[in-house]
């Protein structure tokens, strides 16, 4: 199937792509099993560990591999093949250090040591923004966590919602309100008795990332926890660089759906049917479906490679590339969803069953929609964007 994939540019490359096959090999062995428990897959974060893929995106001076963006998701999405959870858990870790390691707003010293540990320990490192009591935080709300000034530090309550990878972080951050400086503020918490892990994470997809809840009860941290204030209109590092990093996630959604399509290749020339005197792929239907999941897998991995490589190579560009990067989310997420259900009519009733992945790839496919950007605020910002060069367009020829 190499011959229809021509992302892989290089020797570099193609060394990547074994390495990730070599380990979505092992996670693929259970990932069923995890879909179905909804367990937490610790087993799978022990491969991670050994094969050094938590250090993957870790800048070279802490020890890290230092991949591009567009390696990582060479990499990402065939993980995401053998385990949309597990690739979508670690894929916020790799994520949060892909985005710190270009704009560091940190001290210099806190990243070395969370670096070093992700590296030296295995440990992984998460942001938690998310909370059902304030509402979105990404369309504008203030975290309803807050962070009050005491002597030496502050002292942190609130719950966080969606706080993915919570059974195995040691150390996460969170975003909270701070009382007397109307600000928001990124801090570093360690886990300690007076953090709290609530098991609300039973769910239709992704049901292996553990994105549980996590009560913070009157949580001391030292002034130096306070990481990074983050402004709106200024820039951070979620918005920073065109928020490239979450490119991993469209890369996730569409290695759900090539593992949809390579299944139901190998489905379609295993079943016979006797209506139809011979093997199913031979149907002019099958065929047309087929086709259909060919130009969807071809379109999402030039419009995802293509902004990839063009962020790495144009760093004059980097910070201009914010709808690019929100419609290739935007459409390939969408384009994985019709990728699978292609699949599944072409597997007819049989895709229902439990026995084969199909359902689990559906189920986690799904799950697109609602990581950032949702669908509505993507098409409102390149609304607003064509408006506005309208507009400026129309001055500029008033002006002439």
């Amino acid at each position: 199937m190499n011959r229809a994939n021509q992302t892989i540019r290089n020797e570099r490359d193609q060394q990547l792509v074994e390495y990730a096959e070599r380990v979505a090999e092992q996670i693929g062995e259970t990932a069923g099993q995890y879909d179905e428990t909804g367990e937490f897959p610790f087993e799978h974060f022990d491969i991670l560990k050994k094969e050094g893929y938590l250090k993957l995106v870790i800048p070279k001076e802490y020890g890290g591999d230092e991949l591009s963006l567009y390696e990582i998701l060479l990499v990402q999405e065939r993980l995401a093949k053998a385990s949309g959870s597990t690739a979508l858990a670690v894929g916020w870790h790799l994520m949060t250090f892909f985005s710190l390691r270009y704009c560091r707003p940190w001290k210099e010293e806190i990243f070395a040591k969370l670096c070093r540990a992700a590296v030296e320990e295995g440990l992984v490192l998460n942001v938690y923004a998310t909370e059902r009591a304030a509402g979105n935080i990404v369309r504008g709300s203030n975290p309803s966590t807050i962070a009050r000034k005491v002597q030496g530090g502050y002292v942190i309550n609130g719950r966080k919602a969606f706080a993915t990878l919570a059974p195995i972080v040691k150390h996460f951050t969170v975003l909270a309100y701070v009382e007397e400086e109307d600000k928001v503020a990124e801090f570093l918490i360690e886990k300690n008795d007076s953090v709290e892990i609530i098991d609300t994470w039973n769910v239709l997809g992704m049901r292996g990332t553990g994105s549980m809840d996590i009560q913070l009860n009157n949580v001391f941290v030292p002034d130096e926890a306070l990481l990074a204030y983050s402004e709106k209109g200024k820039p951070n590092r979620f918005i920073g660089y065109s928020s490239a990093y979450t490119l991993q996630l469209p890369a996730i959604y569409l290695g759900i759906a090539t593992a949809a399509r390579d299944f139901i290749l190998k489905y379609v020339h295993e079943k016979y049917s006797p209506s139809l005197g011979g093997y199913i792929f031979e149907a002019p239907h099958v065929q047309q479906k087929i086709g259909e999941i060919e130009a969807l897998i071809a379109a999402s991995r030039f419009i995802l490679y293509s902004i990839a490589e063009k962020w790495d190579k144009n760093k004059h560009l980097r910070d201009q590339l914010s709808n690019e990067v929100a419609i290739t989310k935007y459409t390939v997420c969408n384009h994985a969803k019709k990728i699978v259900e292609l699949a599944m009519q072409i597997a007819g009733g049989h895709s229902l069953s439990k026995d084969i992945p199909l359902e689990r790839y559906f189920r986690d496919v799904q799950c697109g929609a609602f990581n950032p950007p949702l669908d509505d605020m993507v098409i409102r910002q390149i609304a607003n964007a064509a408006i506005q060069d309208y507009q400026n367009s129309n001055k500029t020829k008033e002006l002439v």
